[in-house]
């Protein structure tokens, strides 16, 4: 049995900031305070919605229609931004920041931008760096339960950026605490005043993940909140098998691959023709193209072909988080499909103009969302 443990301090840090303990307490659960839940004032009527709050949510179109919660990695990113190739064997000149991201973490964080009042994230964080990234997460308008873990520093990444190849950036990934979260990091209150559940597919590339996956997918599916998936990696995809991770993902309504993803999935050579044979699995698949903009397929036809937003690229880190984030707070505010990925791009185009995968903090370069973020931070103790 592990237990929990609330709070961190306000201020703002580095991610070699400890995090402070609270008072001790029993596994998060349905009314122990494990996010807004019945009684806190959130409901299905206070999520998104199109009132102009977001640099896209004007398109968007409808009313609220709940909470976004989002279930991922958090973890640190180390981006080096460099020109042409590396220099093997010496020094290559570089500017080195050290930023945010996960990609679980960057949608919630999009997904506030663009002007859902209540977006909510689970993820599970090292202790070293538990507090900067709940201050970090909470200044984007997210409201953060993080878990922190009792043995795994918080995931890292170092993302090499060629600033002379359209931005393009290679991965080094040490996914740390975030593959160590599990079923007993899930409430079921989770979801109280949710209107989508939206899983990082990095989730499926560890075994305690693909449980939580399993658990999070059923108890949405119990109340009716439609299930979305980004597959995140066509690396660890090859690593995880197509047919393992197809059949992990039956449940989703919605699936949200890159291009090369989407071609690994299906063996098909060319984006429309993966993004329709995907369609034939899943009912909903958005496959995003890129410079190419994005396609939209049900019922093994693509439907809807977007146009990308024309931007000039600083660094592509996060765009198809960005994407996803946008695009999920339209379908929120009851746009189509269409018109979702149509704001899903416009975010795209936003994201690759940045250094990082996430927005500007809350109240630059946006309105503010709502009456505030609150945060719940839990410390997982071994034994």
């Amino acid at each position: 049995m592990t237990a929990r443990s609330g709070g961190t301090d306000g201020g703002r840090g580095g991610p070699g900031e400890p995090t402070r303990n609270a008072a001790s307490g029993g596994r998060p659960g349905r009314g122990s305070g494990a996010g807004p839940g019945p009684g806190s004032g959130e409901g299905p009527g206070s999520g998104c919605d199109s009132g102009g709050r977001g640099a896209g949510a004007s398109a968007a179109g409808g009313s609220g229609n709940g909470a976004l919660l989002v279930v991922g990695d958090v973890v640190t990113d180390v981006v080096a931004r460099h020109r042409g190739p590396l220099a093997s064997g010496t020094d290559t000149a570089s500017v080195i920041r050290t930023l945010p991201g996960g990609a679980g973490a960057n949608v919630a964080s999009w997904a506030a931008h663009w002007g859902c009042a209540d977006v909510r994230l689970l993820g599970r964080v090292g202790a070293e760096s538990a507090a900067w990234h709940e201050r970090e997460l909470t200044a984007c308008g997210v409201r953060p339960r993080l878990v922190v873990d009792p043995q795994a520093t918080t995931g890292t990444v170092i993302c090499l950026v060629d600033t002379g190849a359209a931005g393009e950036r290679t991965f080094l990934t040490d996914s740390g605490a975030s593959l160590r979260l599990d079923p007993g990091d899930w409430s079921d209150a989770l979801l109280d005043g949710v209107g989508r559940l939206h899983l990082s597919g990095y989730l499926l590339f560890s075994e305690s993940g693909r449980a939580l996956v399993g658990t999070a997918s059923a108890a949405a599916r119990a109340r009716g909140v439609p299930v979305s998936l980004d597959p995140a990696s066509a690396g660890f995809l090859e690593d995880l098998g197509v047919d393992r991770f197809l059949s992990l993902v039956e449940a989703v309504d919605v699936l949200l691959p890159s291009r090369a993803e989407a071609c690994l999935l299906t063996g098909q050579l060319d984006g429309a023709g993966a993004a329709a044979a995907l369609s034939r699995l899943v009912p909903l698949v958005v496959s995003k193209e890129g410079a190419d903009g994005a396609l939209v397929a049900r019922d093994g036809t693509v439907l809807v072909r977007v146009p990308a937003v024309p931007a000039t690229p600083l660094d592509t880190t996060g765009a198809g988080d960005a994407f996803t984030g946008a695009f999920l707070v339209a379908l929120l505010a009851g746009a189509d499909a269409g018109a979702a990925a149509a704001e899903g791009c416009r975010a795209g185009a936003r994201a690759v103009e940045r250094v990082g995968g996430r927005p500007p903090a809350r109240g630059v370069d946006a309105p503010a969302r709502g009456d505030g973020a609150t945060s719940t931070t839990y410390r997982a103790h071994a034994g």
